[in-house]
């Protein structure tokens, strides 16, 4: 069985989104499945390299991702998108798109992700020195109707791959051989 799907992972920066991607891949490609990752940061720096982070800079980055994301999933692999992704608008219209698509909303309170910060970027936003920093002064809107929701402050990155990898099972992404070869 291959069948290509978008596992598109959203939360506020340090929330573990590129932390249980990366758990996902291995587990995956141990699996003997074609994966590749989206890494918001990455992507930034190579495909949308001169956006900023207005709205509309932020869509464009967004609708970047997911279309690149459509042309892996048409073709039989698995896309995983590791980014921030803050507005539901466009990752509706990412859904639609794509079409074989699971929303992960990685769920993680303001001060755990401040916590995790290494980069300090939220003391520098709550002190008014970076504008537009999501979560803090520029909206994160929560998935209405994510097929996974991963309470990261309250399980571990382990536990949160676990809670992914069954629903691509549930949803017929991965065979029962492939599920198997994860237990391994």
């Amino acid at each position: 069985m291959s069948t290509g799907v978008t596992i598109w992972f959203t939360g506020l920066s340090g929330a573990g989104k590129s932390t249980i991607a990366r758990i996902l891949e291995k587990r995956l490609k141990a699996a003997g499945r074609k994966v590749e990752i989206l890494d918001g940061d990455v992507v930034r720096t190579n495909l949308s390299k001169g956006l900023g982070f207005s709205k509309e800079d932020r869509d464009t980055n967004i609708k970047r991702i997911g279309f690149v994301c459509h042309l892996l999933t048409r073709n039989d692999i698995i896309a995983i998108s590791a980014a921030i992704s803050p507005y539901r608008e466009v990752r509706d219209y990412n859904r639609s798109l794509i079409g074989n698509f699971v929303e992960v909303y990685t769920k993680c309170s303001l001060d755990e992700c401040a916590k995790r910060d290494v980069k300090g970027l939220y003391q520098k936003a709550m002190r008014g020195e970076i504008k537009g920093f999501t979560g803090v002064d520029d909206p994160y809107e929560e998935p209405l109707h994510a097929e996974v929701i991963c309470e990261t402050d309250k399980e571990t990155p382990e536990q949160s791959a676990d809670k992914v990898w069954q629903k691509l099972e549930e949803l017929g992404y991965l065979s029962k051989s492939e599920a198997a070869a994860k237990r391994a």
